[in-house]
């Protein structure tokens, strides 16, 4: 039973509580402090409806306003009994691995003989392992125990993959496999589209390599687990693309910004321990042939990919999908009569010829990402800094964006609640010594294209934020007129697309364009777990760069300098765990962890320090601590990236071929550059160390990146 203060007064006799009422009948405003009174008064007198807060805190007030002296000792008496109350309550919850607090997990671990693991890495599944661990050594060695012990300790979407059953050998009649065949099939197009991936079904001829090293794999003894490291971030009912080279205004992209992308499967469930992941369980790219085969599984609401014209969802029965590619005249195919076509491989949509042009056409759709950066389908209210103020929602409050802003009137927060396309440039106008937010809504990924600089002006000692928002266009503007007194702009999981727009190939418009440029001195930039173009900040300015990648479209770019035609030192830098690709001339330079892909000049070399960080050896910067290449060093201790243009799931990733030096090299021993918060070397040695516990004596495993 629950003690509160109006629990505790019913126990009391009843001449208490009718002499605790007198006497708070004898003072107008009852116990109330001024201030509450006034707060009261105000809510009470409010016009309009009052929010679920300003409610709940009018019930308080009236309740407090109309309590005697016995009743609020009694109140506060069962306030203290309530948090004894939780406290008993959580001390039984702690006897339970599902239930228990964060602290309790470990001892719960060593009861059962737990080892533990990095404090790095997948930490929110130490509680599933945990769990886990009694069924884990009743099934030591099987492949679904290791496939559910492989996304546990990585928290990746796994797959494992036993090749015994692959090698291609003499059967016994008296245990024939009619799928083992020594040669494979060529008119089996869906086995074939699955070469050398987590799912092939092909046999081969035995391979005596190690596949602990990555090499051999068809052997009796080995194991292949495969790992997912991208997720399928989801967009939700966003505006596809028309295609500009399309007069019939029938052909569309899945992608808001215009150019080809791959769809992704958005990973199912698995309902029964036992069972082997199948590709609709990982965040697969969708192939036409699966996309065909098993369009029920893939496509509807809550699914992986749904189309809606003009409000109106498209049944599975009126979709077709086509081969969606350029032909020699524009698309090499047209939609059947009556359906829609979607190539999931290029992200291409067309509507038949009998099927009127509606006015808008909206899809849901999943995009390979790495995880909860630069914007997305994921938490991000933690990162909201406007949290007082007003709060303008598009399109709710106002249609657009400025609309929002002028409404704003200085201060407070413009919120998109939709993943929608709107049209710039907006202008963000600052009250003095005030702030203004511009984000998107949590779970949200609006696109903005601008035609012209997102302009950030303000009064003295005023700042302006920019939150969860994909911005292509010309990038954000900060003049250095005379009456602007901004002080500080935050870029936050924010996307300001490199080269400004893209071409349908996913080339660059403006290759080495800036996306943030900061011409007014004494304005602190901050950009954390974004991407960007190139950064133009002007001497007397400083900006801070953590977890992000500035892309300058080249080595040879300007990535970080001064505004203006000719490269001139930009203002003071600190850069954090980041990848920089383009040449940066800075004042002065704190950096760690990252990886600058080209030439750094700095001027101050007295101040400052490189640590743990990738440079060009030819590079002026100041003290460096354990950089790469060191002298000494192996020359070939260069970072090598799986891709290096935006728009690709494996954008800025270090290619399996990069030296230990730099995936390893940071100061907790994990990668330099954006990615070392992922604690990926972390995560493939707990897995190592979990396999030689329960992998079966004679056994070998192999760790794949299927991505």
């Amino acid at each position: 039973m629950s003690f509160d203060g109006a629990r505790l007064m019913e126990l009391l006799p009843a001449v208490y509580r009718l002499r605790d009422a007198e006497v708070a009948g004898r003072a107008p405003g009852g116990l109330l402090t001024a201030a509450e009174a006034a707060e009261l008064a105000l809510l009470e007198a409010a016009v309009g409806p009052l929010d679920p807060t300003q409610k709940r805190r009018l019930a308080e007030l009236r309740s407090a306003r109309e309590r005697g002296p016995l009743a609020a000792l009694l109140e506060v008496i069962g306030g203290e009994l309530a948090v004894l109350e939780e406290n008993l309550a959580q001390l039984y919850d702690d006897q339970f691995i599902e239930t228990a607090a964060p602290w309790a997990v470990p001892y719960i671990g060593d009861l059962i003989g737990y080892r533990n693991l990095n404090d790095k890495g997948a930490r929110a599944a130490r509680r599933a392992e945990v769990a886990h661990t009694i069924g884990f050594r009743r099934r030591k060695g099987t492949a679904s125990m290791l496939e559910q012990l492989a996304r546990d300790v990585t928290g990746w979407n796994a797959r494992v993959v036993e090749y015994f059953a692959l090698v291609a050998t003499n059967q016994s009649m008296n245990h024939r496999r009619p799928f083992n065949l020594a040669r494979p099939s060529m008119r089996d197009g869906g086995a074939l589209e699955t070469l050398g991936g987590a799912f092939d079904p092909l046999t081969r001829t035995l391979d005596v390599r190690r596949i602990e090293l990555g090499r051999g794999r068809y052997n009796v003894p080995n194991i292949g687990i495969f790992l997912w490291r991208i997720d399928a971030q989801r967009l939700e009912a966003s505006p596809a693309a028309p295609d500009a080279a399309d007069a019939t205004g029938r052909r569309f992209r899945f992608s808001p910004l215009g150019n080809d992308a791959q769809l992704h499967t958005r990973p199912e469930r698995e309902e029964e321990i036992s069972h082997l992941a199948e590709p609709i369980n990982v965040p697969e790219p969708i192939t036409r042939r699966r996309l065909k085969d098993q369009l029920d599984r893939y496509y509807g609401p809550e699914r992986s990919l749904l189309v809606e014209l003009d409000a109106l969802q498209v049944p599975a029965s009126d979709i077709s999908v086509c081969d969606l590619s350029d032909g020699p005249a524009g698309w090499a195919h047209d939609a059947p009569l009556g359906r829609v076509a979607i190539d999931p491989v290029l992200g291409r949509l067309a509507l038949a010829s009998d099927i009127a042009i509606p006015a808008r056409v909206l899809v849901t759709w999943h995009y390979g990402a790495p995880g909860e950066f630069a914007g997305g389908a994921y938490a991000r209210l933690t990162t909201f800094v406007q949290r007082s103020g007003p709060v303008i929602r598009v399109p709710d409050d106002q249609p657009t964006i400025q609309a929002a802003l002028t409404a704003l009137g200085g201060e407070g927060a413009v919120e998109i609640v939709d993943s929608g396309r709107y049209d710039g440039p907006p202008i963000i106008d600052v009250a003095a010594d005030k702030m203004i937010e511009l984000r998107a809504a949590d779970g949200r990924r609006p696109t903005v294209v601008l035609s012209g600089p997102l302009t950030v002006r303000g009064g003295d000692g005023s700042r302006a934020a920019i939150n969860g928002l994909l911005i292509a266009g010309d990038g954000v503007d900060v003049p250095a007129t005379g009456s602007n007194g901004l002080r500080a702009l935050e870029i936050t999981h924010a996307t300001l697309v490199p080269g400004r727009t893209l071409a349908p190939d996913g080339t660059p418009s403006a290759s080495g364009a800036p996306s943030v440029t900061v011409r007014l001195p004494n304005v602190e930039t901050s950009i954390v777990r974004s991407i960007t173009g190139a950064v133009r900040i002007a001497d007397g300015a400083r900006a801070t760069i953590v977890d992000s990648i500035v892309d300058a479209g080249g080595e040879t770019n300007a990535a970080y300098a001064a505004p203006g035609g000719q490269p001139a030192p930009g203002g003071p830098l600190v850069v954090e765990s980041s990848t920089v690709l383009g040449t940066v001339q800075a004042d002065s330079l704190e950096g760690s962890n990252s990886i600058f892909l080209g030439r750094v000049d700095v001027t101050r070399r007295q101040e400052g320090c490189l640590r743990f960080s990738f440079a060009p050896i030819d590079s002026i910067v100041p003290r460096r601590h354990r950089c790469q290449p060191g002298e000494g060093e192996a020359a070939g201790n260069v970072p090598h990236f799986a891709s290096m243009r935006y728009g690709f799931p494996t954008y800025c990733r270090l290619a399996a071929s990069t030296p230990d030096a730099i995936t390893r090299g940071s100061e907790d021993e994990s990668e330099m550059g954006v990615f070392r918060w992922r604690y990926e070397p972390q995560r493939h040695a707990d897995l190592l160390t979990r396999l030689d516990e329960y992998l079966r004596v004679g056994l070998s495993a192999g760790i794949f990146h299927a991505s």
